[in-house]
């Protein structure tokens, strides 16, 4: 007991979370102090990026006392403190919370934390709290499975390898885990432990790591603290400097801010400007009509994700990037929370299983009989969902004082030593970086652009019904509908591959009509008349295998692209506008190397070309 509070102990390894004696005090002089952070942190020049990687995180009690160092230290310019945990087990939100009430001074943190914790599904959980310039990824599951296949796009900087003691938890300190550690490590990086156990320094030696064994914590004698200087053939600062040359993330020139421009102003480029601009980077916007002129302009968008099963939620983009928006959106009026109920239209039995997979607070199964509209199919009732309103969405991101938008049509883009901008044939800018995320309209901009399919959608909405669905209630049935405001109805939404004319047409209410019908009849005819309804048709772009197309086209090249989300741009955009702010500003990447592969836009072919110049010189 600290305080009457338990101290928690693991039910799988039988050793407590944080030190009997007092677990803060630890945390400081083991890893604070044994990873030199005071003096690290408080020396982080501008636009600065610092990474620190933990092997469990448990309470979460490192990573609130690294928090709470880096808001006594940091200095006042727009450097930036990232951590990176891993958890096989982690703790339920009433567990976490209980057990942090043993430390009162970290509770501004602790409730900040709280409030962002994660669904406890396998897979990274970026949790961003950028008033604080802090962020955390925290990856759910076995390091067996995560290490290997995080991507290095940062070097960590200090490592808190923590977890517990060797002789309960034995795998946590294997040759393969420390193996992968030092992938992510580089020159410069440092190491701290309470645990000078031998596969641990072995581990470290044979990397040539400098290793010292200070005095512990309390009654404990000694602790690991380390340091890479430079692999053991390295003599000299010379040499040292050629190696730091070498490496694959070596970023002090880079420490500056950076002018993004941001072609398309859809909801994959207001994404992208809010990830920069959040990190202090200046934004413009370029659209040829006006921000959600195309396929993101409807009255209101549903984030409807179709789940995988549990043990596959790592790798799944759709899941993973669910997770995200659904945080993401919180931080917006535009947001409104709602459950879905997911209609089951076929393989009932298999469908219904998924439920029993997912905690009951997140999947349920309903039978027909519970749903609110008279159905004859049972349905998977999505608890954590939304529906977000774009152009309210995109009011509040255009007043960011760092974005700024536009109207021009961008017809060239080339990259000299930075990436220039034309309106025809007339120079409109000069930018550090762009991003092309105009949706068909991308390949206007580039030689042997990915093929992006067209599909036509038209939603349609309409006045007051007799009957009208719960505000915080949605239904997906391969069409959907939910209340558009107290007073509409929207349904939604076509689907024609192939089509490009966005003419509102009455043969798509009929459409939308159907579907509604074949899972609700009763309801449906209670609807008005067709002739009264209102729509707007749009085209959305697909990529081939309806994977977003992300990432630059040629990697010299400061051009990138972000394209393909298809239906589901508010699902995606979010995640993958993180992801891209990852691969620009070489910040660590919020999803694995598999999946990086998999939407990276160069996966259809060997090189894309930007189309070359109007002019010579």
């Amino acid at each position: 007991m600290i305080d009457g509070i338990d101290i928690p102990v693991s039910k799988q390894f039988g050793d407590v979370y944080f030190s009997k004696g007092n677990g803060l005090l630890e945390t400081r002089h083991v890893f604070l102090n044994g990873n030199d952070l005071a003096e690290r942190l408080a020396n982080l020049q501008n636009f600065e990026y610092f990474s620190v990687g933990e092997t469990g995180f448990g309470t979460g009690l490192n990573i609130l006392a690294l928090w709470q160092l880096w808001q006594q230290v940091r200095p006042n310019n727009q450097s930036h403190l990232h951590a990176i945990s891993v958890e096989k087990f982690p703790l339920n939100k009433a567990d976490l919370t209980r057990a942090l009430r043993a430390w009162p001074e970290l509770q501004p943190f602790a409730e900040q934390l709280i409030k962002q914790y994660p669904l406890a599904i396998a897979g990274c959980h970026r949790l961003n709290f950028p008033e604080a310039n802090f962020s955390l990824d925290l990856w759910l599951g076995d390091v067996h499975d995560i290490f290997p296949h995080m991507e290095k796009t940062h070097q960590v900087n200090a490592w808190f390898l923590d977890g517990f003691a060797p002789s309960c938890n034995p795998d946590m300190w294997e040759e393969n885990v420390l193996k992968h550690i030092l992938r992510l490590s580089d020159i410069g990086t440092t190491f701290a432990s309470f645990s000078v156990a031998g596969v641990l320094k072995r581990g470290l030696k044979q990397q040539g790591i400098q290793i010292t064994r200070p005095r512990g914590f309390g009654h404990k004698r000694e602790m690991l603290k380390a340091i890479w200087l430079a692999a053991e053939s390295i003599n000299d600062l010379q040499d040292i400097e050629s190696t730091q040359k070498k490496s694959p993330v070596n970023l002090k020139a880079q420490n500056k801010q950076r002018r993004i421009a941001v072609i398309g102003a859809g909801i994959a480029g207001l994404s992208c400007a809010w990830a920069f601009a959040q990190r202090g980077h200046q934004v413009v916007i370029y659209d040829k009509l006006a921000p959600l002129s195309g396929g993101s302009g409807n009255p209101l968008a549903l984030l409807n994700p179709k789940l995988c099963p549990l043990n596959q939620s790592a790798e799944h983009l759709m899941t993973l990037a669910w997770q995200y928006a659904l945080s993401y959106y919180q931080n917006f009026k535009a947001f409104r929370p709602l459950q879905i109920n997911q209609l089951v239209l076929k393989n009932t039995d298999e469908s219904l299983n998924l439920a029993q997979q997912y905690p009951n607070h997140i999947l349920t199964a309903e039978t027909k009989d519970q749903s609110q509209l008279e159905t004859e199919y049972s349905s998977l009732k999505l608890l954590k969902a939304g529906a977000v309103y774009p152009h309210q969405l995109c009011d509040q991101i255009l007043q960011h004082p760092l974005i700024q938008y536009q109207h021009a049509e961008i017809t060239q883009i080339t990259q000299t030593d930075r990436v220039n901008l034309f309106a025809e044939k007339r120079l409109l800018a000069v930018y550090d970086h762009a991003i092309v995320c105009a949706a068909r309209q991308s390949t206007s901009l580039f030689e042997n652009y990915p093929v992006l399919k067209p599909i036509r959608g038209q939603v349609s909405w309409l006045n007051h019904t007799p009957q009208s669905l719960r505000l915080d209630q949605a239904y997906s049935y391969g069409g959907y509908c939910m209340q558009l405001n107290t007073d509409q109805l929207i349904i939604g939404a076509s689907f024609y591959p192939n089509r490009e004319d966005e003419e509102v047409l009455l043969e798509d209410h009929v459409h939308n009509y159907e579907l509604i019908h074949n899972v609700f009849p009763q309801y449906a005819k209670s609807l008005i008349s067709l002739e009264n309804w209102q729509g707007r048709a749009s085209i959305r772009a697909q990529s081939q295998d309806y994977f977003p197309l992300l990432g630059t086209l040629n990697e010299d090249e400061q051009i990138y692209s972000l394209a393909g989300l298809g239906s589901k741009g508010f699902l995606f955009a979010p995640l993958c506008s993180e992801i891209l702010a990852a691969l620009i500003l070489t910040e660590a990447c919020p999803i694995s190397s598999n999946l990086l592969k998999k939407i990276n836009i160069r996966r259809f072919q060997k090189k894309v070309k930007i189309k070359k110049p109007y002019f010579k010189g």
